[in-house]
């Protein structure tokens, strides 16, 4: 027998990348279960499955940065209240993080991709279902976009919740309205812009002298890095990054004030109404218009 539930929930993290460097990403949830019906008639109640599942999704890979932890780019060092992460990448940016240990998703791989993924949320989950289930299929997918996508990563620093660690992010779409009309062409030049970007806060920049990063992470440390630190409930939260795979904007990286900064920056070249609609992963974002 066989139990399925399809769009469970949404993972929203990032991935640490050889070549791309921190991709923000958003996966789609599927699942089957293969099993013995119990007492109830059932394999497992659907209340239970949804509870369950999402929240050891969420615990494991939810909100956080993905390291492949056997790779040879990167190296990763726990001191048992902060992991430190170096990633040596393909052309030559190094990224550098020290953070609170549930800021990371580290998983034993030499490459992130969704069938390393999908194993590791198996072994995983198999571990809390009952004995009944068998067996145990996962299923990642993203969303079909038709149209301009980007993928973008950040921090907010003054969240409450886990969008607070400092290298999350969203696979999203954007739609642009000119004169109440989608501009196509408008969408793909923004996408192609924020292509695997960092969004960071201009407030949270500090000179390279102010971090504690790894040995290593120290000595790597250039004028083309820029360097990030702030204090949020979870802990301290520190990043070195390449300078050309990000963009500084004036406000918190929250979707309204991001919708807000797209509007505001294409009307400086723009007279005619615009109205954008900058999306945070699947089906949520925020509007505005300038």
């Amino acid at each position: 027998m066989k139990l399925f539930v399809k769009d469970l929930t949404v993972i929203d993290s990032s991935v640490l990348d050889y070549s791309r460097g921190i991709i923000g990403q958003s996966w789609l949830v599927d699942i089957v279960l293969h099993g013995d019906l119990n007492e109830q008639s059932m394999i497992l109640d659907f209340g239970i499955v949804k509870k369950l599942i999402k929240s050891t999704v969420d615990e494991l890979v939810d909100h956080k940065l993905i390291v492949p932890a056997h790779a040879k780019f990167c190296d990763v060092m726990s001191d048992g209240a902060f992991t430190y992460v170096d990633a040596w990448r393909e052309h030559g940016e190094s990224i550098h993080l020290a953070c609170p240990d549930q800021a990371f998703a580290l998983i034993p791989t030499e490459q992130i991709t969704l069938a390393s993924l999908e194993t590791y949320l198996t072994e995983q989950l198999m571990l809390r279902l009952p004995n009944n289930v068998k067996q145990l299929d996962v299923k990642l997918r993203e969303e079909k976009i038709d149209g301009a996508e980007y993928c973008y990563s950040h921090g907010l620093r003054k969240h409450l919740g886990n969008c607070q660690r400092i290298a999350h992010g969203h696979r999203s779409t954007i739609e642009i309205l000119r004169n109440d009309e989608r501009d196509s062409a408008l969408e793909l030049s923004w996408a192609e812009r924020w292509k695997d970007i960092y969004l960071a806060e201009h407030c949270d920049m500090v000179s390279g002298s102010e971090l504690s990063l790894s040995r290593a992470g120290m000595a790597a440390l250039t004028p083309e890095h820029y360097c990030f630190k702030y204090q949020a409930p979870q802990g301290e939260f520190q990043l070195a990054i390449g300078k050309s795979i990000v963009e500084i904007m004036p406000t918190e990286t929250t979707v309204e004030n991001i919708a807000q900064y797209i509007a505001d920056t294409l009307a400086k070249d723009c007279s005619d109404a615009l109205t954008v609609f900058a999306y945070e992963g699947v089906g949520k974002g925020a509007i505005a218009s300038a």
